[in-house]
């Protein structure tokens, strides 16, 4: 049977937060973000093993909340390197060899469903990369250096981009291979896949999986925990 793993983006340092911690370890609730994230991913059974990239300022953190939560599922650090994309590739290169399909994940989006990452996985396993995306809301504009409005795209065919993304694991290696021998850089590893060729495809997620960035968002997130545990 094919063997699924998650790759836990951990290594941000949360600059546009504002705070000297890492915004993973803040706490909305009684818990850190971080464990929350892992709390729903560890509840699902076709993931196999939980890999961590971490800042290595943070390894120690990191390690003792994880063993204090006492999850059930093999769980392994890695330490971040340079960018997102390097850490990804860092988390990637450190799954066990027995693993086909890889879910990557924002640490900092503690409120994914656990049906929008199984659907998502779902759809990978199909076409060999997926991702959760919700349909803009709003009005977008293009907008040049100068701040004048170039262009305005058709909404309808306009999604914002969510994790987690899943991939086969051997496709998004050789992609991340091809992008770090050419130097390209990508915002997420949908992107680093889309330059190497592959076809991603979108599954609905929802508007309440937010990733928390501002301190806007930990209000944010407060109301979303109150009524998720409200509903539980």
């Amino acid at each position: 049977m094919a063997k699924t793993a998650l790759v836990l983006a951990a290594a941000g340092r949360g600059t546009r937060m504002g705070t000297a911690e890492s915004k993973q370890y803040l706490h909305i609730g009684d818990k850190p973000i971080i464990v929350h994230t892992l709390e729903t991913f560890a509840t699902i059974d076709a993931i196999d093993e939980i890999v961590i990239v971490v800042h290595v300022d943070d390894m120690a953190k990191c390690r003792q909340l994880v063993e204090q939560a006492n999850f059930a599922k093999p769980i392994r650090f890695v330490e971040g390197l340079g960018e997102r994309q390097d850490s990804v590739f860092a988390g990637l290169r450190a799954l066990s060899s027995d693993i086909e399909w890889v879910l990557v994940h924002d640490a900092v989006r503690p409120f994914v469903q656990p049906k929008h990452i199984l659907a998502c996985l779902a759809e990978a396993q199909t076409s060999d990369a997926a991702i959760l995306a919700v349909p803009a809301k709003d009005t977008i504009k293009v907008v040049d250096a100068a701040g004048h409005v170039v262009s305005t795209p058709d909404r309808q065919s306009l999604w914002l981009v969510q994790t987690p993304q899943a991939f086969r694991v051997s496709r998004l290696i050789q992609a991340h291979e091809q992008a770090e021998a050419t130097g390209t850089r990508a915002t997420d590893d949908a992107m680093v896949a889309e330059l190497a060729g592959m076809t991603v495809s979108v599954v609905q997620g929802d508007y309440t999986n937010i990733k928390i960035t501002t301190p806007e968002d930990l209000d944010w997130a407060a109301l979303l925990l109150k009524r998720k545990e409200s509903l539980s």
